[in-house]
């Protein structure tokens, strides 16, 4: 009898290794905020990033991938595989009256949770949500577009988009809004929001493998660093001090080195030129320097929870045939909040509190706190120095310049500057051997990713969902470029941001500044710093990729905001570049 029973227990054990080996992939999507093109040390940076580095390593490093130029249509074209006009956020949380315009996540949109779930993923999401108005709900119809109402089983982080790192407004578990300082799940020593993300990313794997092992997940981890105001632990801060004495140009010079070292900079590519001042003009070094630094150690904690994370994953048994994918949600940020010589206020941190403590329980409701929860007031203006809670300061155009190095332009415009991401693929069980440690040059955009996780989740996409005819998909798979095969890309990849508008087609860019600027044009294989136009030289070219310009914004809902009906005539005051949030 046993040696009937030896065959069929062997046919058993092969069936249970089979069906592992062809289960779909966990999918862990990590992103950061307002960092630029050059920052990671995988991509030319001097910051700390070794955790990244050695995914980037072990996986496909994308050097033509594009995100939207802000920080909610980013949230939205990664969430849905639609450009964000399509989903309802062509700019941001405001409400124009428009459908493109909405600032609420259109339900003619999927999203990724809602995509997959069908195909028995479990879905988690960490961190910045920035796809809703609604960010003081009334009640529970206002969370309608909330991570829960919108397909993840869990959530934590906040519904707005910026905010205290020491203290951040609209922080929400699940469905509830808490208080970091009151938050009986989550006490540490003491509240750092990047930590908290990275935790609960950790935690949630835990989770998972103990409670849904026999089920792949993904899981959504936005980051808000290293988004202004800059705040950073000590213990980070101290490993930059001094760091970037040598100022802008030196420290962007060993960039580009860095990078031609890399691959990543073509001989052919001049650099874009140094733009926010020279630092030989600068008066105050102190409060410059000290920008840049506490810019470096919010990504060096980043990274430190990227670490955490793949152990989380190494010690569950999770890590091989997990597909795990880091970006950006725009290039460098050029805003001056916090920095100017008119903010009123003390440049100094008084001896003592000077307004009454906070309670605990306390929902802090401002992205700029008036005050910390022991009675400090926020400190804004030029020489104030950054990284303590009691400040409220952003890191200025010259080190956004840096940040996006060897390109063009930044956050909010659609110059290479404003778009260009890093995007590192990792996935041991996935990507051949040969490939790894790999740049894939071609162009890709958020949009792919909603076509990538359909691709390897094996889930279809449907044409209706909950009573809504959907959107069909914009994107392509990335998968085949994990193999080094050709993405079959049949369309233009398109922008428009405030006005900024581009697309690229091929080689080719078209690419225009604000609502009534001039097109130009540029050969990107040749010159993607963007510093040689031809729209002279080309101006048939320029006709044609006008006119798919135009025939996209009118199909995908950008037309009429800024332009009006009819499009080409811009309405006054409109297409000026917008402020903070996101």
């Amino acid at each position: 009898m046993k040696l009937l029973l030896l065959p069929l227990l062997l046919a058993a054990t092969a069936a249970l290794a089979g069906a592992a080996a062809s289960r779909p992939p966990n999918v862990i999507v990590i992103m950061s905020d307002d960092s630029g093109y050059s920052d990671l040390g995988c991509y030319g940076g001097e910051i700390a990033t070794p955790n990244l580095d050695a995914l980037a390593r072990g996986g496909v490093r994308f050097t033509q991938f594009y995100n939207t130029a802000r920080c909610c249509p980013t949230r939205a074209a990664l969430l849905t595989g639609l450009y964000p006009h399509q989903a309802g956020i062509g700019h941001m949380m405001d409400d124009r009256g428009l459908a493109g315009y909405r600032g609420d996540l259109s339900r003619q949109a999927l999203t990724l949770a809602e995509a997959v779930r069908p195909a028995g993923y479990r879905t988690y999401m960490v961190g910045k949500w920035h796809v809703t108005k609604k960010v003081r709900p009334e009640g529970d119809a206002d969370r309608h577009n909330w991570p829960l109402q919108r397909g993840f089983d869990r959530f934590y982080g906040t519904i707005h988009g910026a905010g205290s790192f020491f203290d951040p407004n609209s922080l929400v578990r699940d469905n509830a809004l808490i208080s970091p300082q009151a938050d009986p799940e989550y006490r540490p020593e003491a509240f750092y929001y990047t930590d908290a993300i990275s935790d609960h990313a950790v935690r949630f794997v835990a989770e998972h493998k103990r409670d849904h092992a026999d089920r792949p997940f993904l899981m959504y981890v936005a980051h808000t660093a290293p988004h202004w105001p800059m705040h950073a632990k000590p213990a980070d801060l101290a490993k930059y001090r001094g760091r970037y004495d040598a100022g802008y140009d030196a420290i962007r010079a060993a960039r580009v080195a860095r990078m031609r070292e890399l691959g990543l900079l073509d001989p052919r590519w001049t650099v874009a030129p140094q733009r926010g001042g020279a630092w030989a003009d600068v008066a105050d070094k102190e409060f410059e320097t000290r920008c840049m630094e506490v810019f470096a150690a919010m990504l060096d904690c980043l990274d430190q929870g990227v670490g955490r994370l793949v152990a989380e994953l190494r010690r569950t048994g999770q890590w091989e045939n997990t597909l795990l994918l880091f970006l950006q949600d725009n290039g460098g940020c050029a805003e001056t909040l916090g920095r100017g010589r008119q903010n009123p206020g003390p440049r100094e941190r008084a001896a003592t509190p000077s307004l009454p403590r906070l309670a605990a329980d306390y929902l802090q409701p401002d992205m700029i706190p008036k005050q910390t929860r022991d009675g400090y007031p926020v400190r804004q203006g030029h020489g104030v120095l950054p990284g303590a809670g009691d400040t409220y300061v952003a890191y200025g155009e010259a080190w956004a310049n840096v940040s996006n190095t060897p390109f063009r332009e930044y956050k909010h415009w659609v110059h290479e500057g404003g778009i260009s991401s890093p995007l590192i693929a990792h996935w041991p069980a996935g990507i051949p051997a040969a490939r790894r440690n790999t740049l894939e040059p071609q162009p890709s955009h958020l949009i792919d990713l909603m076509a990538t996780l359909l691709d390897v989740a094996g889930a279809p996409y449907p044409a209706e969902y909950r009573g809504e005819r959907l959107i069909p998909l914009e994107g392509v798979s990335l998968v085949p470029a994990f193999s080094g095969r050709a993405l079959g890309r049949k369309q233009p990849i398109f922008w428009e941001h405030e006005g900024n508008r581009a697309v690229r087609d091929g080689r080719w860019k078209l690419v225009a500044k604000g609502a009534t600027g001039p097109w130009e044009l540029y050969d990107i294989g040749a010159d993607r710093t963007e510093t040689h136009d031809l729209a002279a030289q080309e101006p048939a070219r320029v006709r044609d990729l006008a006119a798919a310009w135009e025939n996209w914004a009118r199909r995908a809902q950008v037309i009429p905001w800024i332009w009006g009906p009819p499009h080409g005539a811009p309405k006054a005051g409109k297409g000026k570049q917008q402020s903070p949030g996101g």
